[in-house]
């Protein structure tokens, strides 16, 4: 078994292709910062956990796969949904608790799902999506469908029990499953030098022969480039892939938290040198292929589609209170 890291490098890509990855990350980002607002006007109640900073890592591993094959993650999860497919506009009201939004307003933040875009959560008990993502592998391997599972997690939840077991079994019945850990260095307000005795986690699955690499999770293509090879990996029938993201989030954990655990520096330093966005606009100018006007009326265009989504959120009648009682039990034919 090896194991190695890929390195930032310069991936080759395309004007169309640099486009819209660029598109797919503003508007996690625009996004993000509008739920932020929202929740701080009293329209997002509960807990509420923003992706900024950590873009790449969904954008990159979204354009690596193929239609069919499943991606499940924890509480951490607005940019997962965007990057499948799933609108604003159902996203955004399921966060103000609204009968437009993906659950009809009865999950929130946390718990949103999209049989159609094969989107299997939002999970918010730290670690119960890795075995869950195992389970979505052992049913493909099952059917035969060739469709691989990306279960994405974070560094703190790197550590559960139940993430162990699924890598035992997920090794032993040779699935075609993507363990995603996206290491943005504190689990909650812990640095991961405090929380982990292993810092290095894609070395997480020596033990059960699971092979494992660490990637720049601020470069998009850096990702899409080791995710295309993890998939083919799992979908060649070779089993499951460890990949730890090298990410960061800019906010603290959720919105109720000051993050005074880091400095002011830290995190400037990490948005001046390191923007997985910025990144991506600096090469789109350098390569001649976009001018900052065109980026300019990009971000107008997709601050448009975020702004209309609040509004849709806020228009968007709550859920009436005899959904209580529905989406319970699911009574099926023997």
């Amino acid at each position: 078994m090896t194991s190695k890291i890929i390195k930032t490098k310069k991936y080759k890509t395309s004007k169309e292709d640099l486009l819209h990855l660029y598109h797919q990350m503003l508007l996690i980002r625009r996004f993000e910062e509008k739920a932020g607002q929202l929740y701080g006007m009293g329209l997002i109640a509960g807990f509420c956990h923003l992706y900024i900073g950590q873009e790449a890592v969904v954008v990159g591993i979204r354009d690596a796969i193929i239609d069919g094959d499943q991606m499940i993650t924890g509480y951490r999860d607005h940019g997962h949904m965007l990057a499948c497919g799933m609108t604003a506009r159902g996203v955004m009201a399921e966060l103000t608790g609204r009968s437009g939004g993906y659950s009809r307003g009865k999950g929130g933040s946390m718990h949103m799902f999209s049989v159609e875009k094969q989107f299997f959560g939002g999970h918010g008990i730290v670690g119960a999506q890795v075995p869950l993502g195992a389970g979505l592998a052992l049913a493909n391997k099952y059917k035969d469908n060739g469709h691989v599972s990306v279960a994405f997690f974070g560094d703190g939840a790197a550590n559960q029990g139940q993430v162990y077991e699924a890598f035992n079994m997920a090794k032993l019945w040779s699935l075609p499953a993507l363990f995603v850990i996206e290491n943005n260095q504190y689990a909650m307000g812990t640095s991961i030098q405090r929380a982990s005795a292993q810092t290095e986690l894609y070395k997480r699955g020596i033990s059960f022969g699971i092979e494992g690499i660490q990637v720049d999770g601020m470069d998009v293509l850096a990702v899409r480039e080791a995710a295309k090879k993890c998939a083919k990996h799992a979908r060649d029938g070779k089993g499951p892939m460890i990949m730890e993201m090298m990410t960061y989030r800019y906010r603290g954990h959720s919105m109720s938290d000051p993050a005074k655990y880091r400095t002011r520096d830290e995190v400037n330093e990490v948005r001046d040198e390191q923007d997985p966005i910025d990144k991506v606009k600096n090469r789109l100018i350098a390569e001649g292929w976009a001018d900052l006007d065109t980026l300019k009326a990009i971000d107008k265009e997709i601050k448009a589609v975020v702004n209309d989504s609040a509004e849709f959120a806020k228009t968007s009648p709550e859920p009436d209170p005899s959904e209580l009682y529905t989406d319970v039990l699911l009574e099926v034919e023997a």
